[in-house]
């Protein structure tokens, strides 16, 4: 049997690389990816630290690469194709993936395998991004890019989708983690005049600006929620992405929301508790959950990056090899990388 190298959880704070079975079709609707690019996420961090996660189980669910093997029943793809694979796996026929909400879809489910040389995905077709090109003329630059857009740019734009953001909103992005930078540029993108960024890190910060966020707020807890306040004359934010998931962040999201704002929720949720009283009298719109990455990828945010308008690559800021992915965990970990980029194979 062929073996492939992938990344391995062992417990908490314990990853490693081993040989493992190249994964293989097993229904006519998948398709193996040659991966080129995986990264490690945020949210990765919350099992790494707790070690609630299966042991000896593969990881990982954002990546890019080219098609070595299609399934029988697979139309919309071929060997050699170059594609975005988000990590949500979706059949793209029912009525939840018709409306866009492709990541609920109840046929499909979640990449979790992708920190490995090769990844299955089941139903491609419903699930794969195509980047037209030729991808042997792609940057590092722009390579990082698209990889973002298997979840964490397409999670902030998703954040930002879900607030309502419009041109000339007021927005706060609570979280300067990946999400939340992504975040900061998708603000940007829907035409946000003014966008707060909680954040008290100064390399987060240097990165926020430059994506666009024109304040930044280092405070917690009441004191940030007083800080935005003054900042707003007392009324708050017209949009609030929140892109953490704990329950200090849900609370600060709704607490510098003005009345009638709308919360963009994409941080995984841990602990929280939402006041249905609350939501009720301020009139506040609540919504987001797993973004629809192929929705937004096929509708701007792959264009906008293959013409360069936006660079979200920019979150990852240090590179490791696949040898090296227990080092990648431990930057994140560690708070000394914001995204640790994972170089799998040459393009």
């Amino acid at each position: 049997m062929s073996t492939m190298k992938a990344a391995v959880f062992k417990g908490a704070k314990n990853m490693v690389m081993e040989e493992r079975p190249m994964p293989e079709i097993e229904q006519p609707t998948d398709a193996i990816v040659r991966v080129v690019r995986a990264c490690v996420c945020g949210s990765d961090l919350w099992w790494y630290r707790s070690g609630e996660y299966q042991v000896n189980a593969q990881t990982g669910h954002e990546s890019i690469g080219y098609i070595e093997e299609v399934g029988s029943e697979v139309t919309r793809f071929k060997k050699g194709d170059f594609v975005i694979v988000p990590f949500p796996t979706s059949c793209g026929i029912c009525p939840v993936c018709k409306a866009g909400f492709e990541s609920s879809c109840p046929n499909g489910g979640y990449v979790g395998t992708a920190q490995a040389q090769y990844v299955r995905t089941p139903l491609a077709d419903g699930s794969l991004v195509l980047v037209p090109g030729d991808p042997k003329t792609f940057s590092d630059e722009l390579l990082a890019s698209l990889l973002t857009l298997s979840d964490v740019m397409s999670t902030g734009y998703h954040a930002a989708v879900s607030a309502r953001v419009k041109a000339g909103d007021t927005a706060v992005v609570v979280g300067d983690g990946a999400v939340g930078l992504s975040g900061v540029l998708a603000a940007k993108l829907l035409g946000a005049e003014r966008i707060i960024a909680m954040s008290r890190h100064a390399d987060r910060q240097a990165l926020a600006k430059e994506f666009g966020a024109t304040d930044i707020v280092e405070e917690r807890g009441d004191e940030a929620v007083s800080r935005v306040l003054d900042m707003t004359d007392g009324y708050g934010a017209d949009a609030v992405l929140e892109c953490v998931g704990s329950a200090q962040a849900a609370q600060t999201a709704f607490d510098v929301a003005r009345r009638g704002a709308a919360i963009g929720r994409v941080g995984l949720p841990h602990d929280e508790s939402i006041s249905p009283q609350n939501i009720f009298y301020r009139n506040l719109i609540v919504a987001g959950g797993p973004a629809p990455v192929k929705t937004y990828d096929e509708q701007r945010l792959l264009q906008e990056v293959l013409d360069g308008n936006i660079n979200p690559g920019k979150v990852f800021t240090q590179e490791f090899t696949l040898d090296e992915v227990s080092q990648a965990y431990q930057a994140m970990d560690e708070r000394r990388a914001i995204k640790s980029l994972l170089r799998v194979s040459e393009v």
